[in-house]
C-alpha cells in the first residue's frame, strides 16, 4: 500500500491504493507511518518527496473505515492520521508533498504537515467533513497557518471545493508544476547542508507557535550550535 524509493538522497514514498483512490485506512496509515520512521533512521535521506499512485493523490479518509467508526474508536482512528503527520513534520529533512488529481480531507491534512507543496495543474483540494456530519480535525489546524483564517475557514465551514491556481494564489501549495518544477526544487535542496535544512525546519515549526521573543532566543541558540 506504500511504495518507497530512494536514490541519490531523495526518498520518495507514494501512496499505492489507486483502486481506492489512495483512500487512508487503519492499514495504509500503520505502513506510512513506519516508511516515514525508516526514513527519519537513514542518516543518508536528503530530502522525502510525498506522492501517489494513480490518478489523485489521496481521496481522503476511507469511506468504509469511517461509516464504522462509533464514539469508541473514532479518536482512535484520527489518531493515527495525526501521528502520520507528526512524523512528517519531525523528519529532520524537508519534505515535499508531490500534489494530483484530488487532495482531499486527511489527504489535505497529510500534505499540510509537509514543508513544501507542489500542485499539477487541474489538482483539486477540500475539506468535506461538515458535509458527512463530522468536524476538520487533527492537522486541520495548519490550514490557518497555510492560507489564513478566512480561507480556512471557507474550505472547511462549506466543505466546496477549491483548484490548484486558487490553492496557490491562497498559500496552500508554494508552486504550480510538474516534474521539472520538482526536480529544480529537489536540486535546490539537496545543495544544502543537511544539519543546516534541519535546524531551518525546526525554527520555521517554532516560528508558527512560540511568541516571536522566544522564537528569537531559539534561534540566537541554534545560529550557536551550528558555528560548534
Amino acid at each position: 500500500m506504500v511504495d518507497v524509493q530512494s536514490e541519490g538522497g531523495v526518498t520518495r514514498i507514494f501512496l499505492n491504493r489507486p483502486e481506492k483512490v489512495n483512500a487512508l485506512d487503519s492499514a495504509l496509515l500503520s505502513v506510512l507511518l513506519d516508511a516515514i520512521n525508516r526514513v527519519a533512521a537513514s542518516p543518508d535521506s536528503r530530502a522525502v518527496v510525498l506522492g501517489g499512485r494513480g490518478k489523485a493523490f489521496c481521496g481522503g479518509a476511507d469511506v468504509r473505515e469511517l461509516s464504522a467508526l462509533s464514539a469508541s474508536n473514532a479518536g482512535a482512528f484520527v489518531q493515527r492520521i495525526h501521528d502520520v503527520c507528526a512524523a512528517l513534520r519531525k523528519l529532520p529533512v524537508p519534505v515535499v508533498a508531490r500534489l494530483h488529481g484530488a487532495v482531499i480531507g486527511a489527504g489535505l491534512e497529510i500534505a499540510a504537515a509537509c514543508d513544501l507543496r507542489i500542485a499539477a495543474e487541474g489538482t483539486r483540494f477540500s475539506m468535506p467533513e461538515v458535509r458527512l456530519g463530522i468536524p476538520s480535525v487533527v492537522e486541520a489546524a495548519l490550514l490557518p497557518r497555510l492560507m489564513g483564517s478566512g480561507r480556512a475557514a471557507w474550505l472547511v465551514l462549506t466543505g466546496e471545493a477549491i483548484d490548484a491556481r486558487r490553492a496557490y494564489e491562497w498559500g496552500l501549495v508554494e508552486q504550480i508544476g510538474g516534474d521539472g518544477e520538482l526536480a529544480l526544487l529537489l536540486e535546490n535542496l539537496l545543495k544544502c547542508e543537511r544539519e543546516a535544512l534541519s535546524m531551518q525546519k525546526r525554527l520555521l515549526q517554532l516560528w508558527e507557535e512560540a511568541p516571536l521573543a522566544a522564537s528569537i532566543e531559539k534561534s540566537i541558540e541554534l545560529f550557536g550550535e551550528a558555528h560548534r
